[in-house]
């Protein structure tokens, strides 16, 4: 089953004295590139975070991000009780002013409030990964969702590359005719004789020069593989790019040896087909 690499995941954590929120975002990208958000205290387990990530969502532009909001008594930051007193102290000898007034004067110094920066408990942690993971579950399964839409999308157009190679098929040799009548009718119209052996081993040369036979078994067999890849059990968006390419080339040759109108018709419907095939694959992990 192929994947997309657009996908969005949310959970939501509540702690006894906090909630946290974990979003995963992800686009399109050639390779896996994280941009990670979150508070300075989680840091220590960004690697983990990004190996975890790297794991199930392997490749595309990824967003993650960890809110936390405080919701009981939690605070980091301890007013310093033995300088704010000597603050006070000294700025009652400066001015006159109430407790309460000195007191809101003292806290703004400096030193005044200090900032404990704790270590991560570890059952907390535990809780997290589970929310990572739960986020990822979910993005994982949003991916699965698209990609069930882009393999329905890719399937429809395999099968009109299908139907326009065997109009090319059932028009080759009426080209081919068509090639033979113009090629007598130039030797006609200049009213010369010609060795007749000589002109046929010309025309054969001539039309073999022309000749579409192994471009059309190799298309078809490309577009059997564009199959059998989009229903293997891996999402592979670059083997299935790979093979659109494969596909491109043998439709390209086939439009340069065509020298017939009506084929030609055919080979842009078959590039038009093919290059929106190729525009969606590059959402496909």
């Amino acid at each position: 089953m192929i994947q997309s690499m657009t996908g969005y995941g949310k959970s939501v954590l509540q702690l006894p004295t906090k909630k946290i929120s974990i979003e995963l975002k992800s686009l399109n990208s050639k390779n896996l590139d994280v941009n990670a958000r979150m508070p300075s205290m989680y840091r220590a387990k960004e690697l983990d975070i990004r190996k975890l990530l790297a794991k199930y969502l392997v490749r595309g532009k990824v967003d993650f991000s960890l809110f936390v909001e405080i919701t009981g008594e939690d605070s980091s930051s301890k007013i310093n009780t033995t300088v704010v007193k000597e603050y006070m102290k000294q700025l009652k000898d400066v001015v006159d002013g109430d407790s309460i007034e000195l007191l809101k004067m003292a806290v703004r110094l400096p030193d005044a409030v200090t900032t404990e920066r704790d270590d991560i408990d570890e059952e907390e942690w535990l809780k997290i990964a589970e929310g990572i993971n739960e986020a990822i579950s979910k993005i994982v399964n949003y991916r699965e969702d698209e990609g069930a839409i882009l393999k329905q999308d890719f399937t429809d157009r395999i099968a009109t590359l299908k139907e326009l190679l065997d109009q090319v098929i059932a028009m080759d040799p009426e080209r081919i005719d068509g090639v033979r009548a113009r090629l007598e009718k130039g030797i006609a119209d200049i009213k010369e004789k010609v060795d007749e052996n000589r002109f046929e081993q010309e025309l054969v040369y001539y039309i073999e020069k022309f000749d579409i036979t192994e471009e059309k078994v190799r298309l078809d067999n490309h577009l059997d593989y564009f199959i059998k890849t989009l229903n293997s059990n891996d999402s592979n968006g670059k083997k299935l790019g790979f093979i659109s390419q494969e596909i491109g080339r043998e439709i390209n040759t086939i439009g340069s040896k065509s020298n017939y109108a009506p084929m030609q018709k055919l080979v842009v419907q078959m590039k038009d087909e093919l290059e929106k095939i190729k525009e969606q694959l590059l959402n496909v992990l």
